[in-house]
Parts: structure tokens; C-alpha cells; sequence
């Protein structure tokens, strides 16, 4: 059985989850002030990956009986100096997800609510990517510099990118 902690901090990461969506949404406009359309697209995606995430959140507090909570969000950081800042501050953002998700497993292995490890499984591993995905791009940015082809290239690149729904293993 769920405790009352793992609870609200299950809840409070719908709330995350969505305030993530809500800083991507911010990075999104950011990028296609710069008419750079791909790398518009690339949080866009990452907008609708978070929302599903929070979702996902919410649905497993349904399904375990649980009471959700809807809080507010807090207003974004939306000032960027460039591509690499709003890179870097995603980086940073998707590891304090991923210190999110490590609190809520540490909480449920301490509590060995079993069916809470299986579910935050598909998290932990969820968040290798998000911070690869991000560390990468910001990487690639500092090899770039200057070189607008480079650039050009990168933004066709990140323009191809699709949103695909999460699917969970549980039944």
C-alpha cells in the first residue's frame, strides 16, 4: 500500500512534469523568435513527451487509489542569451528530473512498495535519454560556434523529430 508520503511526492511530480512542459513550451518560443523551426520542433516534442509524462503520473495515482493534486505552476525562466544557454538550462533542469525521480524511487524501495519500483523503472530509464538527448545537442552547439551551414544543419536535423507516445509495460 501507497503511504501518504510516496503520495504527495508522487504528486508533486505531476506538478514538475508539467511545469518541465511548461519551461519547454518557453524554449520552443525562444527558437522560432530565431526562425529556427527545428529546434522549435525539438521542444515541441519535448512539450507533449512531459505532458505524457504527467499523465502518466496522474493515471498511477488513479489506478493505486490515490487523491491527485492539481497545483500552479511557477512562471518559467524564459531569458536565454542563446541556442547553447537554453540548451544547458534544459540539461540542468533534466537533471533535477532525473534527482526527482531517484527521491521517489529511493521512497518506494524504503518502503518496498514494489509496484511503485516497477513503474518509476520506465522514469529512471527515461531520463538516461532526456539528459543524453540534451547533453548531446549542447555539445554539438559548442562544436558549431559560429558556423551557420553547421547550424542549418543541426535545425533540419531536430526538425525531422516525431512525438511518440510512452508506452508503459504494466498491465
Amino acid at each position: 500500500m501507497i503511504s501518504k508520503k510516496l503520495f504527495e511526492e508522487l504528486n508533486k511530480q505531476v506538478t514538475y512534469e508539467y511545469f518541465s512542459s511548461h519551461l519547454y513550451l518557453a524554449m520552443e518560443a525562444y527558437c522560432a523568435s530565431l526562425n529556427l523551426d527545428g529546434f522549435a520542433n525539438f521542444f515541441k516534442v519535448q512539450v507533449e513527451e512531459e505532458r505524457a509524462h504527467a499523465k502518466m503520473f496522474f493515471d498511477y495515482i488513479n489506478r493505486m487509489n490515490g487523491d491527485v493534486i492539481i497545483e500552479g505552476l511557477d512562471k518559467p525562466d524564459a531569458n536565454f542569451k542563446n541556442l547553447h544557454d537554453v540548451f544547458k538550462k534544459g540539461y540542468e533542469h533534466e537533471q533535477f528530473v532525473t534527482s526527482r525521480i531517484y527521491l521517489l524511487m529511493d521512497i518506494a524501495s524504503e518502503e518496498r512498495e514494489h509496484a511503485t519500483i516497477s513503474f518509476l523503472k520506465w522514469f529512471v530509464d527515461e531520463q538516461v535519454e532526456e539528459e543524453e538527448s540534451f547533453f548531446g545537442i549542447m555539445k554539438k552547439l559548442e562544436m558549431i560556434g559560429e558556423n551557420v551551414s553547421a547550424l542549418y544543419s543541426l535545425d533540419q536535423e531536430l526538425a525531422q523529430r516525431v512525438f511518440v507516445p510512452p508506452v508503459l509495460t504494466q498491465g
